[in-house]
């Protein structure tokens, strides 16, 4: 990882950023972070860089997946190895040249009672896009270049670009195992560093880009944490019926016994 990347994701660190060490370079930004509040304050079109959840723990649904992003045939397919696959068929040789029918069948014998209960992924399907409007060989090379330094001679993988949208974007699919056996786990820091390191290569290409979570750009994060979840969940148990509750409120009268309602506590 570059020092310019590491810079960018300390900024979104804000607990560890703001504990403030005595040091200059704790209490003051550095250029690149600097370039990266300017860019922010001046709405630069920020990257995306998500991963799909579903249909990765077959080589068949691999394979169903590879032939979408290629549109059977019809979308060029590039390969690790700098092959571009176009044709019917073409594509349909992957998920052996990856074995992901071995890995498939040696993780059927880790399931079971007592084990986990559902497949390993075999791939991760990852989507790199930008706006409409930003130029889709622009997106598709900065896709090229982010994929070869992150999983060259590690990680398979083939990618397509898609048109078809207003936002340009390329789906890659990416072997979860590396060549040398080790499974790569996406993590949301991960996916932050690859939006950055993404962003990067399309700045490299002329096309502004910028990669900052959604809380640094003053946008409220849709996902409700658990604990907060689990709170109101436990607050709607004990909050008693409708006409009980109402004399329970400020001000009103005791609730006499005949008024009350019985309810069950659960």
């Amino acid at each position: 990882m570059s020092r310019q990347i590491e810079e960018e994701l300390l900024l979104f660190n804000f607990r560890s950023y703001g504990r403030g060490t005595g040091r200059w370079d704790q209490t003051h930004l550095t250029p690149a972070q600097a370039q990266l509040v300017a860019r922010t304050a001046a709405r630069t079109p920020e990257v995306m860089v998500k991963v799909l959840s579903s249909g990765a723990g077959s080589s068949k649904a691999v394979q169903r997946h590879i032939d979408y992003i290629g549109r059977k045939g019809e979308v060029e397919l590039l390969t690790d190895e700098g092959d571009v696959l176009t044709g019917k068929g073409s594509a349909g040789t992957i998920p052996d040249e990856w074995n992901l029918d071995l890995q498939e069948a040696g993780a059927k014998n880790t399931l079971g009672a007592g084990r986990r209960q559902t497949p390993p992924r075999l791939v991760h399907k990852l989507v790199f896009s930008m706006p409409a409007g930003t130029d889709p060989e622009r997106v598709l090379s900065a896709a090229q270049m982010f994929c070869r330094e992150e999983f060259a001679l590690k990680h398979r993988y083939v990618m397509a670009l898609h048109t078809d949208e207003p936002h340009p974007h390329v789906h890659v699919v990416l072997k979860a195992v590396s060549e040398q056996g080790r499974r790569l786990n996406i993590k949301k820091a991960t996916l932050q560093e690859w939006r950055a390191k993404f962003a990067a290569h399309l700045r490299e290409q002329g096309v502004a880009a910028n990669a900052t979570p959604r809380r640094f750009r003053d946008q409220p994060v849709r996902a409700t944490p658990h604990a907060l979840l689990r709170q109101r969940a436990r607050e709607q148990l004990a909050r008693p019926p409708g006409r009980e509750r109402a004399f329970l409120s400020p001000g009103s009268p005791p609730l006499r016994v005949k008024d009350r309602e019985p309810y069950t506590k659960t």
